[in-house]
């Protein structure tokens, strides 16, 4: 098991001891701009037949950094080498930041994952072509990931809305973060790169929630 298991696993085994205290926390991860990509647009810019090659596995349970990145063009800049995560889904999707969006010259749009209808699009560029992604561009909502046993044990279920405090010299309470719960979800909140520079919040951070 490699450090990064490590860590991880002491932490949930602290917030799973705190839980049973009456004190909740829950990890922090920072997620960086990402696409995720149809299989269409897979073979569309890595070649027919191709399929993603995992760099290595995510906290979620099932998902994983692929070897592959590609670059997003938008109307007033382009953000070359975007990590591109597995496996392919049903419909392509680009989660950046506020930051990014402005680069771009995208129209910031905060959606959870999954809800991309009427959302702002972009070109992706690949080794092998490009392709224009009609609508999926959006800023990911706050959320936090939890398995239904952590949710059990949290008193929590999916769609419930907490808010979460950092402590620190920036300290920051993010509210609207929604409960993401069931098969394939593991204790870990997401929060973007803006959000996290702006409490100084570092990937493992343990943030308190305020049901």
């Amino acid at each position: 098991m490699d450090k990064g298991c490590v860590k991880r696993a002491v932490t949930l085994a602290v917030c799973r001891y705190a839980a049973a205290q009456g004190e909740y926390y829950v990890p922090a991860a920072a997620s960086v701009r990402h696409v995720h990509l149809s299989q269409a647009d897979v073979a569309a810019l890595f070649g027919e037949g191709y399929e993603l090659r995992p760099f290595r596995p995510l906290t979620q349970p099932g998902q994983f950094a692929a070897e592959e990145k590609v670059d997003i063009v938008g109307p007033r800049g382009t953000i070359s080498g975007v990590r591109v995560l597995g496996p392919a889904r049903k419909e392509t999707q680009i989660e950046i930041s506020i930051t990014d969006a402005i680069r771009l010259g995208i129209k910031p749009v905060v959606r959870m994952s999954g809800d991309i209808a009427f959302t702002p699009g972009a070109k992706l560029a690949g080794p092998k072509g490009s392709v224009d992604v009609p609508q999926g561009v959006i800023v990911a909502a706050r959320h936090l990931h939890m398995s239904p046993e952590e949710a059990a044990a949290y008193g929590l279920k999916d769609g419930d809305v907490v808010s979460l405090r950092k402590p620190g010299p920036r300290e920051v309470i993010f509210g609207n973060v929604v409960v993401r719960s069931g098969k394939g979800h593991s204790l870990e909140v997401h929060l973007d790169t803006d959000e996290a520079n702006a409490a100084m919040l570092s990937n493992g951070d343990l943030l308190e929630i305020i049901k």
